[in-house]
């Protein structure tokens, strides 16, 4: 094999291991949320499949799923918040928050920030 070949292969597969594509599935989220009007700042344990109330908001956990113990430390949940306050239910948010990174996919609100804490540990 030559050198070059050697190298191209070590890169790629550095860069497609299965390790780092893989997330083990947890049974649910930690969720904070704070309330800018009073600045509450509440910790919701959801169980996946469940849904809770935080002031005029229901949220629903889909998923959790932590990265494995070998790889950096990443919380991800697919999260589905609600409007409780109108009559429709308005889907506010619905889709994937990073513990580590909450900018990414932040939930827009003038009263409410959520964002994922962890996953609930088995």
């Amino acid at each position: 094999m030559s050198w070059r070949k050697l190298v191209l292969t070590a890169a790629c597969t550095m860069w497609v291991s299965p390790s780092l594509a893989e997330y083990i599935s947890m049974p649910g989220a930690v969720i904070q949320g704070l309330d800018k009007i009073t600045a509450r700042v509440s910790e919701l344990s959801i169980l996946n499949g469940n849904e809770t109330h935080f002031g005029g908001l229901i949220i629903k956990v889909t998923g959790c799923h932590n990265r494995p113990p070998e790889e950096p430390p990443e919380a991800a949940a697919f999260l589905e918040i609600i409007d409780d306050k109108t009559k429709s239910g308005t889907t506010l948010f619905r889709g994937w928050m990073f513990a580590s990174s909450p900018a990414i996919s932040p939930l827009e609100h003038p009263v409410y920030d959520i964002r994922v804490l962890r996953c609930i540990v088995q």
